[in-house]
């Protein structure tokens, strides 16, 4: 019960408040996105392995919930409104393959096939939870109306 309370109050702020939190902060993380690939760098600190992927993976996650819940919240193009989780994943998915093609020319950078695997895996991932919320929010508002 406390976590359907949770879920609308979230929404609600969500929809209300659509501009301070999800559309600029879109903007704002994709631009440190975008930056942030396009400095030149000889190495970064390795704590593990699959460290890479996994910094992939977050970046994307996060970039596709913002991404989703903006064409969710949007009014202007119905189509995008309509199917906010598939049009989100196919830009995401352009997105990450335009941003490892983008980093071929960068010094330091090199563009990976694997790491746009891994942008695409958390973009999905994202996708699920995205649609998870908006499933239970839009059940939990049918009911409370």
């Amino acid at each position: 019960m406390q976590s359907n309370l949770f879920v609308i109050r979230l929404y609600n702020i969500l929809r209300e408040k659509k501009v301070l939190f999800v559309y600029v902060p879109l903007a704002v993380y994709w631009a440190v996105i975008f930056i942030a690939t396009s400095l030149p760098t000889v190495s970064m600190p390795r704590l593990f392995d699959a460290q890479d992927k996994l910094e992939h993976f977050a970046a994307y996650f996060i970039l596709e919930v913002l991404l989703a819940l903006t064409l969710h919240f949007q009014n202007k193009y119905a189509a995008l409104k309509q199917r906010p989780l598939l049009f989100s994943f196919i830009f995401l998915i352009l997105y990450a393959a335009f941003d490892e093609i983008h980093q071929y020319f960068i010094p330091g950078r090199y563009a990976d096939i694997l790491d746009w695997a891994a942008d695409v895996v958390g973009g999905l991932a994202a996708v699920f939870l995205v649609k998870i919320f908006l499933n239970k929010a839009s059940a939990l508002h049918s009911t409370v109306k």
